[in-house]
């Protein structure tokens, strides 16, 4: 069974006052039934970790450099991630794609650090309105799959998250049939190219507008093994609710 994940990334927010939060959320789920993520800013990666030490939550970075050291000013490398503790790293984030113009191929190659350094990757996928009103989803999520995703990651070191970009931070979220339609069909493409129990046990988060009051009805359509959560993980409380929803939901795989 496909152990669930609720992931949050904090994005460009956060400051040392904000690892309340830290706090509050862990004495709230001190004995999680479902995996925690936390992804701070950079700054706040290794105070967060320190904070989070012999607590169930993990905490990942929200991108890598894909070499593993040079001159390379204002980026972070996958080894210095897992130096300040480190377990995860959120690539291809659609904010990452459109504001600094990474393609599918930096983000495969940044793939391939992050595993080199012992992090477990949650690659991002997702569609534009544009793409979506065109009728594309599927074939903008195929390409990106194929060309972000490296050849030897596993179901250990592989998380596939799908946020529409046109949910992001809109409010605005898929209907729960559009969801599972893209859900099915990165199962299926990654059951298709690592294999029948590798594809299964990979697991499969959806985001784009997650908010307590939506969470439960998304975490019950098939395939959805949890959420990347954006804005509403900035606070425990808001957070918490999702996590304690991910918890009631239906187990998958």
């Amino acid at each position: 069974m496909r152990r669930k994940l609720a992931a949050g990334n904090w994005k460009m927010n956060g400051l040392r006052a904000n690892l309340t939060e830290v706090t509050a959320l862990t004495t709230a789920h001190s004995a999680p039934g479902v995996d925690i993520l936390l992804c701070p800013p950079a700054t706040l990666l290794a105070p967060m970790a320190a904070a989070a030490e012999g607590t169930a939550l993990a905490v990942g970075g929200q991108d890598c450099h894909a070499a593993a050291a040079g001159a390379h000013t204002g980026d972070v490398s996958a080894s210095m991630l897992a130096d300040a503790g480190a377990s995860y790293v959120i690539l291809g984030h659609s904010e990452r794609r459109a504001d600094h113009g990474e393609q599918n191929e930096d983000i495969c190659a940044k793939a391939k650090a992050a595993l080199a350094a012992g992090l477990t990757c949650v690659i991002c996928v997702g569609e534009s309105e544009a793409e979506r009103d065109a009728a594309q989803t599927l074939d903008i999520i195929g390409e990106q799959l194929s060309g972000s995703i490296p050849d030897d990651l596993t179901a250990e070191t592989l998380v596939v998250a799908y946020e529409p970009i046109w949910a992001i931070g809109t409010g605005r979220t898929p209907t729960l049939e559009q969801i599972g339609e893209v859900h099915d069909f990165i199962r299926a493409r990654l059951q298709s190219r690592f294999g029948e129990a590798t594809g299964a046990a990979t697991r499969i988060l959806y985001g784009g507008s997650v908010k307590p009051g939506n969470a439960a009805e998304i975490f019950a359509v098939p395939n959805v093994d949890g959420a990347l959560v954006g804005g509403a993980s900035l606070k425990a409380t808001d957070f918490s609710a999702i996590i304690s929803a991910l918890e009631a939901a239906p187990q998958q795989g």
